[in-house]
């Protein structure tokens, strides 16, 4: 095959000023320090047509959960280089867009993942020990002590449905509280069960788990394989008495069975949601209406610690494309001769580097792994 030879001249603007958009509230710090050094817009909460002609100059785009980023809005950003998650999940991103148009994706899940466990344990202390309930009784000059014993989370059995890297935080924690701690993960290697058995956390099959937890918790990703995976008859085989804690993405739990198995069923004692399948501004949930349930606004990553943590791993993303280097993993099969030097050539002209053709050699694209400007 044959491919041309691209000679760049190093005179990128990336990493002096950058045109970024900031589609979801971050670290105000943060923000003021892109301000010093790039040209940056909010728009938080913006309708999609307004969205859209905000991102039409954009080369940067940093979002979090609350914004879907398809494949028509970043149709309208032809110059759009970086996409940062400013979390975990890529469920709102059109990730198939972002493979075929070559734009980078960098994730930020780590200090979420941290404030994310940490909720966790909140809420099933809210449900075990019937802490909203207690609390509201109290306001009402209601001392309602003999009325309101709860359960010991030591010597239960907490599940984890997805024991990733906010599960494995979570599980750990519920090692150190003197919990039996289940877990299941999709195709685990050796090193990985090792390393969750070093963490307190014995890997098994998703049956087991939600048979034997006593508090199941989710945190498995959004996808067509885990939507509405938590249904009627997951709720029919779940231990009596136990709780269901969702921190993963509202579309994992089938809401309408879960309001009837808080009402009708035999098995569940409460639930504990930070994640909603409706999450906007006005909607009042059908569980808001049961005493058994704890809800949150989506609030798992939301510390001053962990925004601020976040909000410096992106100024550190931003710092890096100072010295950027443009590297492309391809697989060299679907590539033409005369697709790819076009491809390069928009992409180095959309960085604000200069090149031109010099040359054309023979090269054998099936021995190239990726190629790095």
């Amino acid at each position: 095959m044959i491919i041309k030879v691209v000679t760049v001249e190093n005179k990128s603007s990336i990493g002096d000023t950058m045109r970024i958009l900031i589609a979801s509230s971050i670290d105000p710090e943060a923000i003021a320090k892109l301000r010093e050094q790039h040209e940056v817009v909010c728009a938080f909460n913006a309708s999609e047509e307004k969205f859209k002609s905000l991102i039409r100059d954009r080369e940067v785009l940093i979002c979090r959960s609350g914004v879907r980023i398809s494949a028509a809005l970043m149709s309208c950003a032809p110059a759009l280089q970086l996409i940062i998650r400013a979390g975990s999940g890529t469920d709102n991103i059109d990730l198939d867009y972002v493979r075929r148009h070559g734009i980078r994706l960098e994730r930020i899940p780590e200090p979420g993942a941290k404030a994310v466990a940490e909720l966790t344990f909140a809420l099933m202390l809210a449900l075990a020990r019937n802490l909203l309930n207690a609390d509201r009784m109290l306001r009402q000059g209601h001392f309602a002590k003999h009325e309101l014993s709860g359960y010991s989370l030591r010597g239960k059995v907490l599940g984890i449905i997805g024991a990733g890297n906010i599960g494995a935080f979570v599980g750990e924690m519920g090692a150190a509280w003197g919990m039996k701690v289940l877990g299941c993960v999709e195709n685990p290697s050796p090193e990985v069960a090792a390393e969750l058995a070093g963490k307190g956390i014995q890997l098994t099959d998703c049956d087991e788990v939600v048979a034997k937890a006593d508090f199941l918790s989710l945190h498995v990703p959004l996808t067509n394989a885990t939507r509405n995976m938590i249904n009627a008859e997951v709720f029919s085989r779940m231990k009596s008495g136990s709780y269901l804690i969702n921190l993963a993405r509202g579309g994992v739990v089938d809401e309408a069975a879960l309001h009837q198995a808080l009402t009708e069923g035999k098995t569940l004692r409460g639930a504990a949601l930070d994640v909603h399948q409706v999450e906007k501004e006005g909607h009042i949930s059908p569980l808001a209406a049961l005493p058994n349930v704890v809800l949150t606004p989506h609030i798992g990553a939301q510390t001053i610690e962990a925004q601020r943590e976040i909000g410096g791993r992106i100024l550190e993303i931003m710092d890096s494309m100072a010295a950027y280097k443009f590297v492309h993993e391809t697989k060299p099969s679907p590539v033409s001769t005369k697709f790819f030097p076009a491809r390069v050539e928009s992409v180095l002209r959309a960085t604000g580097r200069h090149c031109h053709f010099t040359e054309t050699i023979e090269l054998n694209l099936n021995a190239i792994k990726c190629f790095a400007f």
